[in-house]
């Protein structure tokens, strides 16, 4: 029995141990260190503060409604009991889950194509951008596509008083790349560009 204990129990605590204090402590101690050394705005969640109040993050889209600011993806985020509709529910992040031949779906895609042109009369002329008639696998998507974005400058340049040219500038001011240059498609940050048009007018 005293073998059995010193051959075989006895090294399985002190690795479980071991292992432990390496995995558990010193290792995401390293890596907490370096991210708040190299990365500390990444590292800490992307936040942006305007005068001390926490606005929002870069990494989660918000429910923008106002005609003065640019709008994200629809969201099919729901309240945390699942009981009715909250959209960017970052506590609760789902996707719709409906197929493309859904008629619940179509119909709902429907109403938001109709809803985004009496929104945006004067949008430009075109198909109207996916990304603003559907929600994200998330339901908090804080990027849009660069179509996305021009489709809403008229309505935003209208309400704040500003001309098309200007917003659209600010826009193509404002794209950001693919990942490593070749991952993904150049997009908008939502809550970045609405900052920016804040500190104008």
């Amino acid at each position: 029995m005293k073998t059995f204990i010193s051959a075989y129990i006895r090294p399985a605590i002190v690795i479980t141990l071991l292992l432990t204090v390496l995995t558990g402590f010193i290792y995401p101690g390293i890596v907490t260190g370096l991210a708040q050394l190299i990365f500390p705005y990444q590292a800490n969640g992307s936040l942006h503060y305007v005068n001390g109040k926490l606005i929002g993050s870069d990494l989660i889209g918000q429910y923008w409604t106002s005609a003065r600011y640019m709008h994200g993806r629809p969201s099919a985020t729901l309240s945390d009991d699942g009981s009715k509709a909250q959209p960017y529910n970052a506590a609760n992040s789902s996707a719709s889950n409906l197929g493309p031949t859904n008629a619940a779906l179509i119909k709902s895609v429907a109403q938001r194509v109709a809803d985004l042109k009496k929104e945006n009369p004067n949008a430009p002329r075109g198909p109207v951008p996916v990304d603003l008639v559907t929600t994200s696998a998330s339901g908090l998507d804080p990027d849009i596509s660069i179509a996305a974005a021009l489709y809403q400058v008229p309505r935003i340049a209208k309400a704040r008083g500003l001309s098309q040219s200007v917003v659209r500038q600010l826009v193509m001011d404002h794209v950001q790349g693919r990942f490593l240059f070749i991952f993904g498609e150049p997009y908008i940050n939502v809550l970045e560009l609405n900052l920016v048009l804040d500190s104008i007018k």
